[in-house]
């Protein structure tokens, strides 16, 4: 089985060693992604626009692959604080809502300080 590797451009995954996404067959893994906007590398203080953002740098991965936020069937969303996560409900029903996902949201650190969510999906391209 082939294996594909998806970049977003972001400086990070050469730094550290990561692709945005990987494609195996017809499963595509999208890694943590944050609220960076990639062509500008700046990110939002604002929690829900990162989320936005967020799901956007996601939409733009699964698209490279050839799939696309209605084949995801799983995501893990990380916020350093709980508190931050409910206002981000409307930004993630927005882009999940139709798909429900299976998910799970944990509360951990991330590597930046200015990260305020962290979203990881996997999805299944419709064959």
């Amino acid at each position: 089985m082939t294996r594909r590797l998806i970049s977003s451009g972001s400086s990070f995954e050469e730094q550290i060693g990561y692709s945005r996404a990987v494609v195996v067959g017809d499963w595509v893994f999208v890694s943590g992604t944050t609220g960076y906007d990639y062509s500008t590398m700046t990110i939002s203080p604002d929690v829900v626009e990162q989320a936005e953002q967020c799901c956007r740098n996601i939409a733009a991965a699964l698209e490279q692959a050839g799939s696309s936020m209605a084949d995801v069937v799983r995501v893990h969303y990380i916020l350093p604080d709980a508190a931050d996560f409910e206002p981000c409900w409307p930004v993630l029903s927005n882009w999940f809502g139709e798909v429900r996902p299976a998910a799970t949201m944990l509360s951990c650190g991330l590597a930046d300080p200015a990260m305020k969510i962290e979203i990881e999906v996997t999805a299944r391209m419709q064959g």
